[in-house]
């Protein structure tokens, strides 16, 4: 179990094993996947956060993670990953309002504040605020941008399933309507990002600040991972 002061990343280095894997939430799983391929291992997802799209994605039963357990000796898969510059990610990285939203969540749930989502919320703005940016030289103003790895069947207020993590493409969804209800899509391996010095972002919906100009890319089949027998 992790303690408060302790880097899973670091703990992963340094772990003597043959198999890496994390218990949590979409934002813890990242750091310990990047561990794994820089150490050639296989990697384990245990669903046991509040969504786990991932794991959804994953195919995996996001309401059994001691069921999850299983893939420690189960098939091997290998999936696509993508980076943000040096970062990398497994579902998306988002700029603009939801990217936002995260950061505010996360300031009040460090203040302990209950409701940090509908808090965050009701603080966004009335009308819309456009981010504007560079996308490959062309210019894009929009209030939602997300860079994701493999296409998401898009809903509004939410993330649909991606129904393969093994396509090979980045793709690229932008909003600049009040309400996300129309998406420009656009797909490629690798992105140009230019925009303000610094930008406040979310990756796989942890808040992060990311410096312009980013470029995000993707690696095919990069992940080993390791999925329960007839998952």
């Amino acid at each position: 179990m992790l303690r408060e002061d302790d880097d899973p990343a670091a703990l992963a280095r340094e772990a003597d094993t043959e198999v890496l894997g994390i218990a949590g939430g979409d934002g813890s799983l990242a750091p310990i996947a990047q561990v794994a391929i820089g150490r050639e291992l296989p990697f384990v997802c245990i669903p046991f956060g509040t969504r786990n799209h991932f794991a959804r994605d994953l195919g995996l039963d996001r309401g059994d993670p001691v069921g999850a357990l299983e893939a420690f000796g189960g098939e091997e898969l290998r999936i696509d990953v993508g980076r943000a510059g040096g970062r990398l990610f497994l579902n998306n990285v988002s700029l603009g309002d939801y990217a936002s939203l995260v950061h505010r969540r996360e300031a009040h749930r460090r203040r302990r504040e209950a409701l940090a989502w509908l808090r965050a919320l009701l603080r966004m703005p009335r009308h819309p605020r456009l981010l504007r940016l560079r996308v490959d030289g062309q210019p894009l103003a929009a209030r939602i941008v997300l860079v994701a790895n493999n296409a998401y069947e898009l809903r509004l207020f939410d993330l649909g399933a991606r129904p393969n993590l093994t396509e090979g493409r980045l793709h690229l969804y932008s909003a600049s309507g009040m309400l996300p209800t129309a998406w420009e899509e656009r797909a490629a391996l690798t992105f140009e990002l230019d925009g303000p010095r610094v930008l406040r972002a979310a990756i796989d919906g942890e808040p992060v600040e990311l410096r312009m100009p980013l470029t995000c890319r993707l690696e095919p089949r990069a992940l080993r991972v390791l999925v329960p027998p007839g998952r």
